[in-house]
This record gives structure tokens, sequence and C-alpha cells, in this order.
């Protein structure tokens, strides 16, 4: 969900990796500024079993637009993603594109009833909402190191990709035959052998 256009408690920190300063930027609708960055992951990108290490290098390509309600961004992101495999636990390293657009507008005049969005704090554009809103979307709720992953053994839980097609276990007898089982398998030789029912002459 967008955030709300009021001032935020605490004035962003133009020294912020995801912070843009507006100033350059004409008031003038058509004037455009592009920008290419590469920062640190701010921290919580993460949803399922996949997420954005804290600090993971984020490249960014963002356009802000001049408009006349506002300055629209466009903005490109790529990150490194990392987690578990869903089917066999083990380590999954991709990586993830995302592009969003958003209208930061100006400060609406007070009872306007234009307050849902995304505003500008002065001169200031606080990207980290709507890119943070986009990565966790983009992220994969149940990653695979490979498409055809075959995953684990349902018997001894070792990687059925490194055990190889020949892998099997012996098949398991219903506990109600146990009894029988047993009772066969000490069964007297003799008592098993078929009678002759042929006669000499």
């Amino acid at each position: 969900m967008p955030s709300s256009r009021k001032p935020p408690a605490v004035r962003p920190d133009i020294r912020g990796p995801l912070v843009f300063d507006t100033r350059t930027l004409p008031r003038r609708p058509g004037s455009l500024r592009t920008e290419t960055r590469t920062v640190p992951a701010p921290p919580g990108l993460g949803a399922g079993m996949a997420g954005i290490d804290e600090g993971a290098e984020l490249r960014l390509a963002v356009t802000l637009a001049s408009v006349t309600e506002g300055v629209l961004v466009t903005a490109t992101a790529e990150a490194p993603v990392s987690g578990e495999c869903a089917r066999c636990l083990e380590p999954v390293a991709q990586t993830t594109e995302v592009s969003c657009q958003e209208l930061f507008s100006y400060q609406p005049a007070p009872g306007s009833g234009d307050e849902d969005g995304y505003a500008l704090d002065g001169d200031l554009l606080d990207l980290e909402p709507v890119l943070r809103d986009a990565l966790v979307l983009a992220l994969p709720l149940a990653p695979l190191c490979r498409p055809d992953c075959p995953g684990l053994c349902a018997e001894c839980g070792v990687l059925l990709a490194r055990a190889g097609p020949g892998h099997k276990h012996a098949a398991a007898i219903d506990s109600r035959w146990a009894v029988l089982q047993q009772r066969m398998t000490q069964a007297e030789p003799d008592g098993l052998a078929v009678p002759d029912t042929h006669e000499e002459s």
C-alpha cells in the first residue's frame, strides 16, 4: 500500500542512498533528470524462502520527470536474491530485476482530501518505500535451485540429484502383515515341501 502523503516524523536524510534531492529538477513540466546508483540494500527485504541480504548491492537506474502534480519517478533495480531451494533445501543464488513508476506529489493543500499516495518531503524524494514494495513482490515464494530439482528422498532424506537414478529402498511391509511375514520366515523347509502323490508301480 502506498504511504501517506503526510510528512514523516523524521525528515529523510539527504545523504541516504535512496533519497533524491529534486532541487536541480526544474518544476517545469517535461524537465527530466536521469541518475544511476549502486546502493546497499535496506533491511527486511524477504518473503517466503528467499530474500535480499541487508547491504547487498542494488543497481539502480532512476529517471525523475517534472509534471504538473509533482515528480514522476521511473526506476529499474537489479538485486541479488539468496535463499533455500523449496525442494532440496540447498542454497539458491539468483538475480531479480524490477521496474516501478510512481508519482511523488507536491504537498497537498490542508483539507484538500488528497492525502493518499506518495509525496515529496520538501525537496527530498525517498524512494525506499516504493523500491521495497517492488522488490518484495518480485521475490519467489518457493525458489528452486533448478527447474527440474528432484528434491529429497522421502525415506532417508538424501539429495536425489546426488544419489542418482538407482537410489531406491525396499518396499515397506504393511504392519498388519508383519506377524504373517514372521511366521513364514521361521517356517521349517520340510513343512513347506509338496507331498509326492505318485505311487510306485
